[in-house]
């Protein structure tokens, strides 16, 4: 696959040590875009080394957070989650004010072997992609996928929460597409983001999807908070 000026084919393509960002809620799907704004020093660092590379970082959440989202014992490196997505930096823009604005663009998720960071301001990981060389060829378990009701679910959040989509473009979308900018987009937390992209195809994604989206329609109606799997 393409992603930007660059060709994927196999897990052999992503580099065996890359940086990562670990940021607490953030999801990232292969062939989805995820635009981030850069301003701390660790990640401005980060970017400029990944930029003097491979282009590549990897998108990672915490293991344990504290209910504001932050790690739970500030100044200490906190563990990450095993699983996260690599993504080719395929925008780049400066502000002026000492901030960047990129966009990812995702390859493959990947599985942490070992920290290795050493002398950086920022984290970096020995990683392999072999679990999942399904990502480097797309819509795995697509087919399967049950698109009108994913479509009835979100339209059904969209009316309880009085949002409007681009129908059009909805319509347009492959079941990839779909099921991946809607769990990138998802409101949900960082738990049910990361069973998101653990799922081990698009139609157990978007089964998920689906489940998780239905628990929050249901506590809405009975007053509740956002839906949790922790």
């Amino acid at each position: 696959m393409m992603v930007g000026n660059a060709v994927y084919d196999t897990p052999a393509d992503l580099p065996a040590e890359i940086p990562v960002f670990p940021l607490t809620g953030a999801l990232l799907l292969p062939r989805g875009q995820l635009p981030l704004n850069i301003f701390e020093p660790r990640y401005l660092a980060m970017i400029d080394a990944a930029l003097g590379s491979d282009r590549l970082v990897g998108m990672v959440q915490y293991a344990d957070v504290a209910p504001g989202g932050a790690p739970t014992e500030p100044g200490v490196p906190a563990d990450l989650r095993a699983v996260g997505c690599a993504g080719r930096i395929t925008s780049f823009g400066e502000t002026g004010d000492g901030r960047y604005h990129i966009a990812l663009t995702g390859v493959t998720r990947f599985r942490i072997l070992a920290e290795t960071t050493d002398g950086t301001l920022f984290r970096t990981c020995r990683v392999t992609a072999e679990p999942f060389a399904a990502d480097f060829h797309g819509e795995s378990g697509g087919a399967a996928v049950d698109r009108s009701q994913l479509l009835r679910t979100f339209e059904a959040y969209l009316e309880a929460n009085d949002l409007e989509a681009d129908w059009d473009g909805v319509e347009r979308a492959t079941n990839e597409a779909l099921v991946n900018a809607l769990s990138m987009m998802s409101p949900f937390g960082p738990a049910e983001k990361q069973a998101l992209l653990e799922a081990p195809d698009l139609k157990t994604r978007a089964d998920t999807l689906v489940a998780i989206t239905e628990m929050a329609l249901e506590r809405q109606k009975g007053g509740g908070g956002a839906p949790s799997l922790q």
